[in-house]
């Protein structure tokens, strides 16, 4: 586990070191509040929470997620320093856990600090703040499969551009899956089972139920479930590139 951590500081260390985090930060600040008062109405709604702040997070992390993980692997086999790596007596999988864990932590600073949006609303009324830390809770799970998934596609490539946009077409479908529209397109085209399949694999529905403060288990077990197959399936990607 001390590996882990190491990787994980290391990894945290080198965010904070070029302007890279900062930049981010405040893009993801200015474009949560841009998007919830003017873009999703928060003041003519008339209500007191903050779900239009939180209808954003997906297309928020559709960019953000890709850009933080496209460099975690692909800078790692342009530089060379992936091989260096590979010899360290360091395991793939806590290499891999070490640079997932510290991008995760990253998006949750990022999300704490959105805090003003939690005292605007609180001010501004009496919300259900059960409801609230729900919303938090599922962003920040849903955030962590986006890096899950960008983890293991920056992988497959040297090219940081590469993985940034195989990483954010796997994740705009995986998203796009839980619209309606998509599946009354698909009915008729594939079976009902195959549609009602894929709206299962869909982020999206799973963060929406998450967000409006039903706390299902099931909701839960998937996204952790998604960052554990993703995160497996970019070790065996690292393990078969070592070994071919």
């Amino acid at each position: 586990m001390s590996a882990v951590l190491a990787i994980m500081r290391r990894e945290l260390r080198s965010y904070f070191v070029t302007p890279l985090a900062y930049v981010f930060l405040v893009i993801f600040l200015l474009m949560s509040a841009f998007l919830t008062f003017y873009i999703g109405d928060f003041y003519e709604r008339g209500l007191a929470d903050l779900q239009p702040f939180f209808s954003f997070h997906p297309w928020l992390y559709l960019m953000l997620a890709p850009a933080m993980t496209m460099r975690l692997w692909a800078e790692e086999r342009k530089s060379g320093t992936l091989e260096l790596l590979l010899t360290l007596p360091v395991t793939i999988t806590r290499a891999m856990l070490g640079k997932f864990l510290a991008a995760w932590a990253f998006i949750g600073l990022a999300l704490v600090l959105t805090f003003p949006m939690w005292l605007t609303v609180n001010y501004l009324g009496s919300p259900d703040n059960g409801v609230i830390l729900a919303g938090y809770f599922g962003s920040w799970l849903m955030a962590g499969n986006f890096l899950a998934i960008g983890c293991c596609l920056s992988a497959l490539t040297r090219s940081q551009v590469v993985a940034f946009i195989i990483t954010a077409a796997m994740c705009f479908a995986l998203v796009l899956a839980g619209f309606s529209g998509v599946r009354d397109a698909l009915n008729g085209l594939v079976p009902t089972q195959a549609v009602t399949m894929l709206a299962q694999f869909s982020i999206l529905q799973h963060f929406q139920a998450i967000a409006r403060g039903v706390l299902d288990l099931r909701d839960v077990v998937y996204f952790l479930t998604g960052i554990v197959v993703w995160l497996t399936a970019g070790v065996l990607v690292l393990e078969l590139k070592r070994t071919g």
